[in-house]
């Protein structure tokens, strides 16, 4: 294996991937998650950076053609489960967590069986589309909990009965909380809409591995 830029991006991709869950192990939080947030950003960043200088440069490789997807699922599939986990299982994002989850994990059972003829399973425009909106959908997901270990820091010291009447807007808001707190909210809506739309972009092209693979698993396609 050639050690080119672009494989070198790649690689390091894959090795942010468990990073984003260590962050939460060394740091507290907001921090964390702005450490986890920039990892997976820069990460996903090079996702598009590793493929322009691949084919710009001539250097694409069997090596990064197989490393580059599972690279992006080992990136999405850990976010997915972190965020899941400190959402407090909420159902709108374990839903279409769940549904990304179980597309890959088909997906890469369905090349597994076909061996040779996995070539078949091309990545697609809407695959990258996928991908994208995916990454997108987790970026801003790690917005609310950032805001809300804010809006928690700026609350030391206050009772609840005085964080209540600033936010109902009987005490002036000296702090900010006004502005946290609907943030975090309209953050973490946008994040959910984002995570479905890629949740449905996911399984319309699982579908479309699949329909591709039926000819190949049928008990005549042996003989």
């Amino acid at each position: 294996m050639n050690w080119t830029i672009p494989n070198i991006l790649t690689v390091l991709r894959l090795l942010a991937a468990p990073g984003v869950a260590i962050m939460f192990l060394y740091f507290t939080r907001p921090w964390a998650d702005w450490f986890a947030l920039v990892l997976f950003v820069t990460a996903a960043i090079t996702d598009w950076i590793d493929g322009y200088l691949a084919r710009a440069w001539k250097q694409e490789s069997r090596f990064g053609a197989m490393l580059d997807p599972i690279a992006d699922k080992a990136m999405v599939v850990i976010a997915l489960l972190v965020i899941t986990g400190f959402s407090g299982m909420n159902p709108w994002i374990l839903l279409p967590a769940t549904m990304i989850l179980f597309r890959e994990v088909f997906v890469s059972g369905l090349r597994e069986f076909l061996g040779a003829k996995a070539g078949l399973l091309k990545v697609t425009k809407l695959a990258k589309w996928k991908t994208t909106a995916q990454m997108t959908a987790i970026a801003v997901l790690f917005v609310p909990g950032i805001l809300l270990h804010h809006f928690i820091d700026r609350t030391v010291g206050m009772d609840p009965e005085m964080v209540d009447s600033i936010l109902s807007g009987t005490l002036s808001d000296e702090v900010g909380l006004l502005w946290l707190d609907a943030s975090r909210i309209w953050a973490g809506w946008i994040g959910i809409a984002l995570l479905w739309v890629a949740a449905a972009l996911t399984l319309m092209t699982g579908w479309d591995y699949f329909r591709k693979a039926l000819p190949f698993l049928t008990d005549e396609a042996r003989k």
